[in-house]
């Protein structure tokens, strides 16, 4: 009987009129596996998309390290490459940054008083933030910053291999003729038929610098998707 009882005492709990009804406690309940489901999707779509950068990577240093003649600006399609899966998975993430804040929202606000058993923290109206969400579907974060997370996540890594295999490249495999014994020699050795070298070196300078002075500013000043917490926090799990 007092687990009957209890059950009964938290539905007291939801004071709302329109949470005590148990109708409305369903219909969220649907609600908030339906919204888990479809940021499921969209974060398998980003997974596809960093896959689609790794896998062509993969693919062009195995043929520009097994093909002496094979000219080291190969790369240069796949830093264009993987920077278009970066564009495109950019994208999705604000779709699945939209989703999840309703997710978050629900967790917060509906899920926690369930596993406490205790009423609802007066927080905001948050379901009129949520209707309205529904109503007038808008992202929670700019394109920059989406870009940003997820050269923090996965993108800073693949441009930095691919921008050290391209010096190591040249390095294996120099032009006909050249040694590369000198930051001089190299900085000659960067040029391939139409293109100088100066064209060669302002592309590889300019994309290390932009990736990693976004990925620090990202990571100074976004929330990020997880907030960190101390060890005495994780302490209450391992233990």
């Amino acid at each position: 009987m007092s687990e009957f009882g209890e059950d009964n005492d938290f539905l007291e709990a939801l004071h709302d009129e329109s949470s005590s009804d148990q109708g409305y406690i369903t219909a969220m309940s649907h609600f908030y596996r339906g919204e888990i489901g479809r940021i499921m999707v969209w974060r398998q779509r980003l997974d596809t998309t960093t896959t689609w950068g790794i896998t062509t990577t993969g693919t062009i240093f195995t043929v520009a390290f097994s093909f002496e003649k094979v000219p080291h600006l190969i790369f240069f399609f796949n830093l264009a490459i993987v920077l278009m899966m970066l564009w495109i998975e950019a994208r999705r993430y604000r779709f699945y940054d939209a989703f999840r804040a309703r997710v978050r929202m629900l967790e917060a606000h509906f899920i926690t008083p369930v596993i406490l058993r205790e009423k609802p923290k007066l927080e905001g109206n948050w379901r009129k933030l949520v209707a309205e969400d529904l109503l007038v579907p808008a992202f929670k974060i700019s394109m920059f910053e989406s870009i940003g997370r997820r050269l923090q996540r996965n993108y800073a890594f693949i441009t930095t291999i691919i921008l050290t295999a391209w010096i190591t490249k040249i390095f294996i495999h120099p032009p006909a003729g050249q040694e590369i014994n000198s930051l001089s020699s190299l900085y000659s050795a960067l040029s391939v038929g139409a293109f100088p070298s100066w064209f060669i070196a302002t592309i590889m300078l300019g994309t290390f610098l932009a990736v990693t002075s976004v990925t620090i500013y990202i990571a100074k000043n976004s929330t990020g998707e997880i907030t960190e917490v101390g060890k005495s926090s994780r302490t209450n799990w391992m233990g």
